[in-house]
This record gives C-alpha cells, sequence and structure tokens, in this order.
C-alpha cells in the first residue's frame, strides 16, 4: 500500500501537534545519550584529565599528523556509538588551539571524522549488526542472498584509510585556509575548554594522576572483561552466547563509556589531587549539566520538527519514488549504484539517523537490485557512501545543534550557517571522491569482505 502525505493542519496533525509535545521531547534518544556520557565526561574534565591528555596529544604528535590522528579517532570512535560527538569534537577544538591552530578547524576536522566517517570503521561496529539485520530482513526468507557482519569489512577498512587522507587534505587545503588565524577576543558562551578550564596542577602531580586514570581504566576494562569474555556471562545474549551484535554488551557501550571517563578522571583527581571529596565530583556533574541547557532548548525544538517531519510521511513517499525513478531507468549497475549513493545523501536531510533511513530505502531497493543481478552487499556498501558525507551539514542530524554550541565557545558569532559554510568542503569533496573510490573498487572487482564478492 502506498503511504501518502499527510499535512499538520487536518483534525488528527493538529492531534498529533498537542498530544505528542512531550513525548516527542522524551523519546529524543540524543537528549539522554548526552545528559549519561557527561556524567562521566563532566569529572574527567573538571578533574583536569581531558586537559592532560590533550597535552599528551599533542606531545606525541607532530603537527602534520595532528589532523589525520583526530580524523582516525573520529571515525574509530563510532565503535563507541555516539561518543565521538560528545567527546572528541571539543577535544580536537583544544588540541588544534593550544599548537596555535584554529580551534573551529579542530572542530570541523573531529566532526568531519566522527560524522563523515560513522558508516564505515576498521573493525565491525554495533551499526553493522543493525544494518546487516535490516538487509537480511528486506531480502526476505527462502533465499540464499542473506549477507552477514563482515560481508562490507574490507570496503570498510579500505575506506576508513581513504576517508582519512580525504578529510585530513580538506581541513589543510581548504578550511584552515579560510579561517586564518584564530581572534581570541571573537570568544563567546559556551562549554569551558577543556585546556583553559583544567586546574593548574605540578608535573609529579600530572603524571601520578595520569598513572592512577590508567589502573582506574584498566580496572574497569577487567570487569567489563569478566562480565563479557566468560561462556554465559551476564553482558553477552542470553540465547545465542553472541557479544557483537543482538547483545548487552552492545546496548551497553554508553554507559560503558560513561563509567570509564568517572572512573579515570575520579582516579586522575585523586592522583593530581584536583578532586578532594564527593562535592567536589557532585559539582562536577552539575556544572557539567548546567552547560547543556542552551542545547536542550534546541534539541526539544528539533525533536518536534522531526516527529512532526515524519508524522507527515514526507520522508517515506519521497523515498518510494526516488525508488521508482531508479527502476525506470534503463541504464547500467555502476550508474543504479551511483544512483542509490545521491539518493542516501539527499535522503539525509529528511532522515538523518542511518538506521531508520535504510530501514525506510532497504526493503525498496534489495529486492530491486537483486531482480538487476546485483548484489545486496554492494548495495549496503553504496549506501555507506551517500549516507555519511552529508552528515555535516544537515541541520536536523540529532547532534548539529550540539556543534554549534561547541563553535559558539570560539566563535560567539557562530550559527548553524556558520557551521554548515564551513562543512560544506568535506561534504562536497568526500562525496566525490568517496563515489570515484567505489567505483573503482566496484570494476576492480575487489571483494567487498571475506567470501563476499563486490558483483553477484
Amino acid at each position: 500500500m502506498r503511504v501518502k502525505v499527510q499535512g499538520l493542519l487536518t483534525a488528527d496533525g493538529v492531534r498529533y501537534l498537542f498530544t505528542s509535545f512531550v513525548s516527542n521531547f522524551r523519546n529524543f534518544v540524543a537528549l539522554t545519550i548526552i545528559l549519561v556520557v557527561m556524567i562521566g565526561v563532566g569529572v574527567a574534565e573538571t578533574a583536569g584529565l581531558i586537559a592532560a591528555l590533550i597535552r599528551r596529544l599533542v606531545a606525541i604528535s607532530s603537527e602534520a599528523m595532528l589532523t589525520p590522528f583526530i580524523v582516525l579517532l573520529g571515525v574509530v570512535s563510532t565503535i563507541a556509538s555516539d561518543a565521538g560527538y560528545l567527546v572528541l569534537i571539543p577535544l580536537g577544538a583544544a588540541a588544534f588551539k593550544s599548537v596555535g591552530r584554529h580551534p573551529l578547524a579542530g572542530i570541523a576536522t573531529a566532526f568531519a571524522g566522527v560524522a563523515v566517517g560513522f558508516g564505515v570503521n576498521l573493525v565491525i561496529t554495533p551499526l553493522d549488526a543493525v544494518l546487516t539485520e535490516i538487509t537480511n530482513e528486506a531480502i526476505g526468507s527462502g533465499t540464499t542472498h542473506h549477507i552477514d557482519l563482515v560481508s562490507n569489512l574490507w570496503f570498510g577498512i579500505g575506506s576508513t584509510i581513504f576517508i582519512v587522507i580525504v578529510i585530513t587534505f580538506v581541513s589543510a587545503r581548504f578550511v584552515e585556509r579560510r579561517l586564518g588565524k584564530y581572534d581570541p577576543a571573537a570568544a563567546g558562551e559556551g562549554p569551558e575548554d577543556p585546556v583553559e578550564a583544567a586546574p593548574e596542577v605540578a608535573p609529579d602531580d600530572e603524571a601520578r594522576g595520569l598513572r592512577y586514570a590508567l589502573w582506574g581504566t584498566l580496572a574497569v576494562v577487567a570487569v567489563i572483561t569478566l562480565l563479557t569474555a566468560i561462556p554465559g556471562a551476564p553482558l553477552r545474549n542470553p540465547k545465542t552466547g553472541e557479544v557483537i551484535g543482538n547483545s548487552p554488551f552492545m546496548d551497553s557501550l554508553i554507559v560503558m563509556i560513561t563509567i570509564i571517563f568517572f572512573v579515570a578522571g575520579w582516579c586522575y583527581g585523586k592522583g593530581a589531587r584536583t578532586i578532594k571529596n564527593s562535592d567536589d565530583v557532585i559539582e562536577a556533574v552539575t556544572n557539567s549539566w548546567a552547560s547543556l541547557a542552551g542545547l536542550m532548548l534546541l534539541f526539544l525544538l528539533i525533536a518536534q520538527f522531526v516527529a512532526y517531519f515524519n508524522f507527515s510521511h514526507i520522508p517515506d513517499v519521497a523515498a518510494v519514488k526516488l525508488g521508482d525513478v531508479l527502476e525506470h531507468l534503463n541504464i547500467g549497475a555502476v550508474w543504479l549504484l551511483v544512483g542509490v549513493i545521491l539518493i542516501a545523501a539527499v535522503a539525509n536531510f529528511l532522515i538523518p539517523q542511518a538506521i531508520p533511513k535504510w530501514a525506510l530505502m532497504a526493503p525498496i531497493f534489495i529486492p530491486l537490485f537483486i531482480r538487476l543481478g546485483i548484489a545486496p552487499q554492494t548495495v549496503l556498501a553504496a549506501f555507506r557512501v551517500g549516507d555519511s558525507p552529508t552528515n555535516v551539514i544537515s541541520p536536523v542530524m540529532p547532534y548539529f545543534a550540539l556543534v554549534v554550541i561547541f563553535a559558539q565557545r570560539y566563535d560567539k558569532n557562530s550559527g548553524i550557517g556558520t557551521l554548515i559554510s564551513i562543512m560544506l568542503p568535506y561534504t562536497i569533496v568526500v562525496m566525490i571522491a568517496w563515489t570515484v573510490f567505489f567505483v573503482a573498487w566496484y570494476l576492480i572487482g575487489i571483494p567487498l569482505g571475506p567470501g563476499w564478492p563486490v558483483r553477484a
């Protein structure tokens, strides 16, 4: 049955406007994730651990390697779901500023690494498990076309390396040149720079704090390992025993990240003597939440927009119409796959999250492309290419408002338009370069994963 566009000014629409307002905000997952993660990050930041780590990062990285290192960390951070948005982006700004480079370039570089590289990685991620399951549901039963978690592994590794190179080039060639020299007088209000806000610590105290933080982190990792590695452990799937995929371990990643930051921050504070008692810990969490007040208001508005937009069924209708256009075009496999890339890129402005977007696109495109002799793992790889590059210029992306808040810390005049103009070169260059990379991969015939050819 075809879905029709539904107006918000109809009787049903008006009822939805009034009755869903609170639930829309309550169900906006990005808000709750940020509040939870900031418990740990707030303690680590207030104690001075974040600043100490940035100083060590800058010390071990040459200026030329700082950018690719931050980009790589951004791509790899997607293992922990959305943690990269919350932790790495402000760290990128602070790291760039500490070596005399423009902090907005650091924000842009880290944001590009996390968001543009969100669909690929060097290892299997929770996103891979969900996208694979959605793909197999779209394939249906009674077929041998079903794929597994490693069906895009080689392509993901190759794409990660390629994206790091491209984003590093864009940052140096376009973004930093355009931003020029940073003027501290332009700074505004927002989350404090973790380096500037950190308490002054003697070198010996800092070294002791870092040792304590390392021991605390290892202790947490050891506990998590015990809860995961042993057969029948609580964080394994109670039915299948799997750790990666549908398991309590994957569902607990945000909590684990929070605990690691909290314990590491507390241990550092004790070792560096920047945290004296529990009152300091409570104050750190309270201050970190207080800094999110402006962001919460933005999230309230974004949550309503996204919910009302989905209620209208405009994204569903748009995806179906675009699918119909592809189906009736008499073109080859390469151009059909490029079409999937473009549709995913455009759909990002309507449905920014990869999972709901693929849940909508997969039932349309997977059966269609199987009929045309194109392997489902190849369609999924094309979707990954199109899904990520426009993340950084899509205002409806849940964390876009958060990045604007980060930017306003260093430039009080920064807004949505400012961030889009800074990030646009990443979208254009990565979109073109990654599409060419994908087409070359397809034409050469390199397997997408172990045992998964690029051509059916």
